[in-house]
């Protein structure tokens, strides 16, 4: 049981991290989006 326990912490981070990155890769084309649109510049 405790290396279930274990293996399931351990692999969670992988799919946490992946989240994270989608996440931040959504918003970041969102305002590329936004930004084309409004015709300016990024940063």
């Amino acid at each position: 049981m405790q290396t279930l326990v274990l293996a399931l912490y351990v692999l969670i981070w992988p799919l946490i991290s992946l989240a994270i990155f989608a996440i931040i890769g959504i918003a970041t084309v969102n305002d590329i989006r936004v930004a084309r649109r409004d015709k300016r510049e990024l940063v």
